[in-house]
């Protein structure tokens, strides 16, 4: 139900903003506004984003092959940084011409086609925000309904209610981004507005495209920090290494850590290997460790996969150098 639910959500924003990003590209173009083709480029982004969560949609249903074990979800950190780094291409040709305007000033607007092509904008971003609020009430409502006859339990299992409430979350923060594109999109028909009455102060257009410029930095560059640390295998933000550890600690006839790799697939699928050491005299308990193990990553701290590795107790047997016995003797 959650899978449907976010991919006609999804289905719905692309095509939205298919429609949306040539109208204000190609209006910002033949008003000759950077303000309007640099709000197009900020719609770009969401674009990209958008067909990048489709993607990860459609990858996480295929099977892994003999030669992509883990399963193609690194294609999507790939695209990811791919259209990133188009988009800042765009964006620096866009203040190239921003400063090439601010410098010599010898440049007209066409300041009703600017002022229409910033209403369409504004127009788009409101009915976005109101179909996104009212997906979110739908979805709450109707999960609300049909559970509202189910007995709640005391246990502890949470996973339930947790990927609701992630499903509502994910929804309110995608409102709060339609919300900041329309604040955008506002300032754009606010200085098509002064352009259109005021043509002197037509240096408001190269002040929105400075101004947006920083914005569509803002947004993608968390992207970035974000696929750098899946290319390199780092920790997620969101996992402690130290309080995994302490939490394996906790379980009953374990002696200790000998290691733990923690990384992500992709966006949201994180993977773990730990390999663990009994206390002595529990081999014959291996199978339950292995278990409480396994369902600790994967239920508390909500691993996509995870490979528990036991061995009975060694001792450790200091070994002595070379030289120490030397000196010794």
């Amino acid at each position: 139900e959650r899978r449907l639910f976010k991919l006609g959500y999804y289905l719905e924003s692309l095509m939205s903003h298919i429609l949306t990003f040539p109208t204000l590209f190609s209006g910002g173009y033949v008003a000759n506004s950077l303000a309007i083709m640099t709000d197009a480029l900020h719609m770009l982004t969401d674009l990209s984003g958008i067909i990048l969560t489709l993607l990860a949609l459609w990858l996480s249903a295929k099977s892994p092959t003999k030669r992509f074990t883990f399963g193609f979800h690194r294609l999507e950190v790939l695209s990811a940084i791919i259209s990133v780094l188009l988009v800042y291409i765009l964006m620096a040709f866009l203040l190239y011409e921003a400063v090439q305007r601010t410098i010599h000033m010898d440049y007209e607007i066409n300041g009703d086609i600017m002022l229409i092509t910033a209403a369409v904008g504004v127009a788009v971003n409101l009915i976005m925000g109101f179909l996104l609020n009212q997906s979110g009430h739908l979805h709450s409502h109707s999960h609300s309904h049909r559970h509202s006859h189910i007995p709640q339990s005391n246990s502890p299992n949470t996973a339930h209610s947790s990927s609701h409430g992630h499903s509502s979350l994910a929804v309110r923060a995608a409102f709060v981004h339609a919300l900041g594109d329309l604040v955008q999109s506002i300032g754009v028909l606010v200085a098509a507005y002064i352009i259109r009455f005021k043509p002197e102060y037509k240096i408001a257009d190269p002040i929105c495209t400075y101004v947006f410029s920083i914005l569509v930095i803002l947004t993608t560059v968390r992207i970035l920090c974000d696929t750098g640390v899946i290319i390199l295998e780092g920790v997620p933000r969101h996992l402690n290494v130290d309080r995994i550890k302490e939490d394996l600690m906790k379980i009953e006839d374990v002696y200790s850590i000998e290691d733990l790799n923690v990384w992500s697939l992709t966006a949201g699928k994180t993977t773990a290997i730990v390999h663990l050491q009994l206390v002595p005299g529990s081999s014959s308990k291996w199978e339950e460790v292995q278990s409480k193990a396994r369902q600790l990553l994967l239920n508390t701290f909500g691993m996509y996969k995870c490979s528990v590795q036991l061995q009975s107790y060694k001792q450790e047997i200091s070994k002595t150098c070379a030289s120490c016995q030397s000196s010794s003797a």
